[in-house]
């Protein structure tokens, strides 16, 4: 009997043994199976849709807004999943208020602007150039009448020159003229804040002169007006910038380092070739109907922001004039940190 249980006792060794290495086999294919599942969740919440980055924009109907409607119409915002809301305004007072009131994250200003929102606290930060002139391209034009009979920068000494008051206009104004050798009492100018009556005046010749931005200097001068000045002989001191509020850019950084990157992006397709969006200037209504097919649309500023020496030409001015009573921080309100 006990030869018999010998056999028996090896074989039941062997299936025992069989037994646990199937064991063994089974428990490493289900964990297996348990650490592949677990990957596969994390990859599918990795490739879920992201929502859109989201800015708000208060523009006023000017060229220097162009690059941010090339950014929309080339679809360089959705490529860069962001989305660009554009609020159009009809003034800078209307686009103040509503980046003021929070409803707007940022615009397209000037320094002064920029200045006067944070002579108490940094409240806006200029983080790009939007436009600036150059010497073949003007921004702002100071024209006579027709029918002045003014035809030099010396026919506008003690002429009264119609400008939007406390603004970037009457800044560049005054300095034009005082690049010209023109003293104090020499400069004269006479507040009409709506450029609409501006021109209507220089027209109708009730206005010597007035000091216009492109493209409507263009108009007038298809109208009869005459360019006496402009800031092609001084292009440092003119020119316009994005500017967002602080509280946008600290929430959202990366929806600001996107938008310059698109608008980058845009400016190189307009300088590439400038007449391609001559039509949607003119359906956007910031080229008017008349100048549609002879208007050049002119070269952009690649990146870039201003200097602390275009900050403080600036602040110099306004504090002559009154509008400013302290110093504003260069540092605190341009930032370079998002451009691309």
């Amino acid at each position: 009997m006990q030869y018999l249980r010998k056999p028996i006792t090896r074989l039941s060794s062997f299936v025992l043994a069989i037994v646990l290495v199937l064991g063994i086999l089974l428990s490493a294919c289900s964990s297996a199976g348990t650490e592949t599942t677990e990957p596969l969740a994390e990859t599918q919440e990795a490739v879920a849709p992201v929502e859109p980055m989201a800015l708000k924009l208060a523009l006023i109907p000017v060229l220097d807004s162009l690059p941010v409607y090339v950014a929309e119409k080339e679809g360089l915002f959705d490529k860069a999943s962001l989305q660009v809301d554009v609020i159009p305004v009809q003034s800078a007072p209307e686009r103040d208020q509503l980046v003021s009131g929070e409803q707007a994250d940022g615009m397209i200003n000037e320094i002064l602007s920029a200045q006067l929102y944070n002579k108490d606290e940094t409240r806006v930060q200029i983080v790009r150039f939007a436009r600036t002139a150059t010497a073949d391209s003007a921004l702002f034009r100071i024209l006579a009448a027709g029918n002045s009979g003014i035809d030099s920068a010396d026919g506008l000494k003690g002429v009264e020159i119609g400008v939007s008051e406390g603004t970037v206009i009457e800044y560049l104004t005054n300095r034009l003229l005082q690049a010209q050798g023109f003293q104090p009492d020499e400069i004269k100018t006479i507040p009409v804040p709506k450029i609409s009556d501006r021109m209507a005046l220089l027209g109708s010749g009730e206005l010597k002169a007035a000091m216009l931005p492109e493209p409507l200097s263009s108009l007038a001068v298809q109208s009869g007006a005459q360019v006496v000045l402009d800031d092609t002989i001084k292009p440092e001191i003119s020119n316009s910038v994005y500017s967002f509020r602080k509280a946008s850019i600290e929430q959202n950084p990366e929806a600001i380092r996107a938008f310059l990157a698109a608008i980058e992006e845009a400016v190189a397709l307009i300088n590439a070739d400038p007449q391609k969006y001559s039509n949607l200037l003119v359906d956007l209504k910031i080229v008017p109907a008349p100048l549609a097919g002879s208007f050049q649309v002119p070269q952009f500023v690649t990146t870039g922001v201003p200097t602390q020496a275009q900050w403080d030409d600036v602040l110099a001015w306004a504090k002559e004039q009154g509008i400013l009573e302290g110093d504003v921080s260069y540092q605190d309100s341009v930032t370079d940190s998002y451009l691309p």
